[in-house]
């Protein structure tokens, strides 16, 4: 955490530190946001040259992570497919805030446990020191 805490830090940083997400799944997500309508899993994996499989698993990170939505369109004939597009860019900023403050409140958590637990340790070097 400390060295995290001390590089420079771009947003896309944040996909990576906050979701774990890779490399591939980043571009994926770009693929899907300078599109201007819905892509299929097929066309994700032509536009960052993957295959097919390998995109799918990245969406599937995209779509827990809750970057990007899935919709259902069906064919007059029967049958349907699904697509992919991004969640609304401050949708997805407010889930990050709300986990960040909830892991901040973790940690807080954790720090006073850690104190409570210990503390009685520093009362009792004190009196062997005495």
């Amino acid at each position: 955490m400390t060295e995290q805490l001390q590089q420079d830090m771009a947003c896309e940083g944040l996909l990576e530190c906050i979701h774990g997400l890779k490399q591939l799944d980043k571009e994926c997500f770009q693929a899907m946001v300078e599109s201007d309508e819905p892509l299929t899993i097929d066309e994700v994996a032509d536009r960052v040259d993957r295959e097919r499989s390998t995109a799918y698993r990245s969406i599937q990170r995209l779509l827990q992570s809750g970057f990007i939505q899935k919709e259902q369109i069906n064919y007059d004939q029967g049958g349907y497919y699904h697509v992919y597009f991004p969640t609304d860019p401050s949708q997805i900023a407010n889930d990050m805030q709300r986990m960040l403050n909830d892991w901040y409140a973790k940690m807080g958590q954790l720090i006073q446990e850690f104190e409570d637990k210990y503390e009685h340790v520093d009362d009792g070097v004190t009196a062997v020191e005495s």
